[in-house]
């Protein structure tokens, strides 16, 4: 874990204003921003190795925990990851993008590379394109409420979620079930990006496993099949899981990272 003590944004307003902590390296750009995956926080391995990377070569980077997650959770009382949507959670990305006036190069992590490819819509309606110099998504998970989750609900399962609201998924990445809310999956449905071309203004480089239980490696495909041909690179790793938090699975990533951000 990173020595250096985390920093809290407001962001929000009114009852849906909270603190979002976040960790950010001065430096070189464009700025490298980590946005991890759903019910993830700053401090896994990927980040903090990214951020030891960034650190020796003296580039800017900022990582942060979406609200109801990590530090971020623990900062505001009654602040709790079940009460999160893909909305809520991109508006804390946004606020992120807005404490560095370099260009931004997002490493989105699962769930955390369809926010990428929100935000990169939201700042191309807002003329702000420009800010994006690049993403490199791991595994990303596009869509994944509509397209990876609730096709795969059996009718009771969907039937407690409308009906109770929550539904709790035994996962193997915690103890603890995941609560998958109605909330989440009627935003989720605001929020979906296949169907029509993906314009992101940057390169993209997609790095996903083919062992992937979570993101299987056709999404990635069909991610690829909606974003501009000329900026789009997709590598498979054959033997790679939905983490690819291995010693090549990282020095992998931060070969993909030094190449745009050098680019650039």
């Amino acid at each position: 874990m990173s020595p250096q003590n985390a920093s809290f944004i407001s962001v929000g307003s009114g009852d849906a204003r909270r603190k979002i902590a976040c960790r950010q390296l001065q430096g070189r750009g464009p700025c490298i921003v980590w946005l991890g995956g759903f019910k993830s926080d700053m401090q896994s391995t990927k980040a903090l190795a990214l951020e030891d990377w960034a650190r020796a070569e003296g580039r800017a980077f900022l990582r942060f925990d979406y609200s109801g997650h990590g530090e971020s959770e623990s900062a505001m009382p009654g602040e709790r990851f079940i009460d999160g949507t893909i909305s809520r959670w991109l508006e804390d990305a946004l606020a992120m993008f807005e404490l560095t006036t370099q260009p931004l190069l997002l490493v989105g992590s699962s769930m955390g590379g369809w926010i990428s490819l929100l935000a990169a819509r939201d700042l191309a309606a807002k003329g702000q394109s420009k800010k994006l110099a690049g993403m490199v998504l791991i595994a990303p998970a596009v869509d994944f409420t509509e397209a990876l989750m609730w096709p795969q609900f059996s009718p009771e399962i969907r039937a407690k979620i409308e009906n109770e609201g929550v539904w709790y998924r035994e996962t193997p990445y915690s103890s603890d079930p995941m609560p998958i809310t109605r909330a989440l999956i009627e935003d989720g449905r605001k929020n979906l990006l296949f169907g029509a071309p993906i314009l992101p203004g940057c390169p993209v480089h997609i790095v996903q496993g083919q062992q992937d239980p979570d993101v299987p490696w056709p999404h990635a495909v069909t991610l690829m099949e909606h974003l501009p041909a000329s900026a789009a690179t997709l590598t498979l790793i054959k033997d790679g899981d939905h983490r690819l938090s291995r010693q090549q699975d990282i020095a992998l990533l931060i070969r993909c990272l030094a190449e745009m951000a050098e680019a650039v």
